[in-house]
């Protein structure tokens, strides 16, 4: 027997898409549960039973995020040098915040990087999660120190951090209508520092390494 309140034919997967759109857009706050309802073609008893309520749908709109819209940061951990991660990971991260297709920047920036204070947990959820990823670039940075990729002398929790803060930077251009083009400028010159900082074993093409 079909849930009470969830209309027939409802589709979680597709409402749940429609969902990150609508968040990505006017962020946690701005998303009112009437915006988020209209635009996923249920009624707010399907909201409610379908994903428990705003906070706990926004958690599944931010898990489906990271796992469509950042696969390419799974590649570039995936990379064979520290200098290839960062390649791949700042010069894919300037398309994906820059997709025609999606909305200018990273949901995690403008979902909710100021909050209210009774919303704090949601600003403090998506903080979180940026500094997990930016733990596990740490992570992989002292695997490349392990092998010899990076010197011993290499802080890898120091690399991590301005790695991340890059990406994050360029989100908040992309938003506020930073090209694409400029925004690629800019990754070059931050790969060049980061190889300079790091003591990076470079390719012998670095420029055609993506």
């Amino acid at each position: 027997m079909p849930q009470r309140g969830r209309p027939r034919g409802f589709d979680a997967d597709a409402a749940l898409e429609r969902a990150v759109e609508v968040f990505w857009r006017q962020g946690y706050e701005g998303a009112s549960v009437s915006d988020l309802t209209a635009a996923m073609g249920i009624n707010k008893p399907s909201l409610y039973a379908a994903y428990g309520g705003k906070e706990e749908l926004f958690r599944k709109v931010v898990a489906r995020y990271a796992e469509q819209d950042m696969g390419y940061a799974r590649n570039a951990f995936a990379q064979p040098t520290a200098y290839q991660v960062v390649a791949t990971l700042l010069r894919d991260n300037v398309l994906a915040v820059t997709r025609p297709d999606r909305p200018a920047g990273c949901l995690s920036i403008q979902g909710g990087t100021a909050c209210s204070t009774q919303n704090a947990p949601v600003a403090g959820f998506l903080a979180a999660s940026r500094l997990a990823g930016e733990r596990a670039l740490a992570d992989r940075f002292a695997s490349a120190v392990a092998e010899g990729d990076l010197p011993a002398d290499a802080d890898p929790a120091a690399l991590a951090r301005f790695v991340m803060i890059v990406t994050e930077g360029q989100s908040v251009h992309a938003a506020a209508g930073v090209t694409r083009e400029a925004l690629q400028q800019a990754a070059e010159i931050a790969l060049a520092g980061f190889a300079a900082a790091s003591g990076a074993r470079l390719p012998e093409h670095a420029t055609d390494t993506a």
